[in-house]
């Protein structure tokens, strides 16, 4: 017997049918908040070259190696790099237990609210403050530490939790690339066992995985119970030419992908793009005032300048915030 459907039943079917597609098509669809452009085109072009086995720029997976920047990369550096905050914030708590810092600079500037003082310190004066807020204790009791900051500190402009200041696009291109047989690494300046107290659960990174700027460090036995102690002493800075060395020293493989957004970045970029066969090298560019910020040759926070032209010299591949990414943060809608 024939049965027809209801114009009724037709329009509930048709209206299912309209709410399930998308939702289809962005499960399939690699990095769906980066719109159709140059970037995502040689994202997606470079791994199928890479991943094509018989391809003549095939890549065993073992040297699949890819590496990240992870302030301005990963996540936000504005106003100031968290991890800076998270410092400026610790001194603050601990202030009462060091009365000597109300008459001792850099700190009587930054317990007074002297931002110009403070920026006339400069790095000697903010190396004086992460001593004192991120030594002489045990590695335990920095993490847990920057735990609890992390746990309850709010973004000032956004008011979100900075590990909700990550970038959506980037989430899903560390998730597309280990779908690829990559192994994914951290190679930033900021210090290593602040950014391994939330890598893991922010990108799927592990702390084995996390490379970064260390203080000196040594065993303590206090009455048998063994510790790290950190030492006020930096051991290595991860920026600039210290990323290749750390690169070289902690994963003994040359990466075929690396991404940065900064000078800083220059060169693990030109570190990665110098080896054989098929590279990648990308640069996250900030040109999206409105959503985050615009900003790269004349800012004093991940300036963006030698690296850029070094980019266009090259050819490599330059990410137009603005003009590529659908959303920024994970917490905001998509454009349509």
């Amino acid at each position: 017997m024939n049965r027809t459907l209801s114009p009724l039943v037709t329009w509930r079917w048709l209206l299912a049918l309209l709410t399930v597609l998308p939702l289809l098509a962005s499960a399939t669809e690699p990095l769906p908040s980066w719109k159709d452009g140059p970037s995502k085109k040689a994202i997606t072009q470079f791994v199928a070259a890479v991943t094509e086995e018989g391809s003549k720029d095939y890549v065993a997976p073992a040297e699949r190696i890819a590496v990240f920047d992870n302030d301005g990369t990963l996540w936000s550096e504005q106003p100031m790099y968290f991890q800076v905050l998270f410092a400026f914030d610790e001194a603050k708590r601990l202030a009462p237990e060091h009365p000597e810092w109300k008459t001792t600079q850099p700190f009587k500037a930054l317990l007074e609210g002297d931002k110009e003082t403070l920026a006339a310190s400069g790095m000697e004066g903010l190396m004086k403050i992460l001593a004192a807020t991120h030594t002489g204790i045990s590695t335990e009791e920095f993490s847990a530490r920057a735990e609890a900051w992390l746990a309850k500190a709010k973004h000032p402009k956004s008011g979100k939790p900075f590990t909700e200041m990550v970038f959506q696009p980037m989430l899903e291109l560390l998730d597309y690339l280990r779908a690829n047989g990559f192994k994914t690494y951290i190679v930033s300046g900021g210090e290593v066992a602040f950014m391994r107290t939330f890598a893991e659960e922010v990108y799927g990174i592990p702390p084995e995985q996390v490379i970064g700027t260390t203080f000196v460090t040594e065993l303590q036995d206090q009455d048998g119970k063994l510790s790290i102690l950190r030492q006020p002493k930096l051991l290595h800075n991860d920026d600039g030419p210290g990323k290749p060395v750390s690169i070289d020293q902690v994963i003994g493989r040359r990466p075929i992908l690396a991404f940065g957004n900064s000078d800083g970045d220059l060169q693990m970029l030109q570190w990665t793009a110098a080896g054989d066969g098929k590279r990648f090298m990308g640069l996250v560019h900030h040109t999206d005032a409105q959503r985050e910020w615009a900003y790269d040759r004349e800012s004093k926070v991940g300036k963006l300048d030698k690296a850029l032209v070094a980019a266009k010299q090259g050819n490599w591949t330059v990410v137009d915030m603005a003009k590529e990414w659908q959303r920024v943060y994970p917490f905001e809608a998509p454009q349509p």
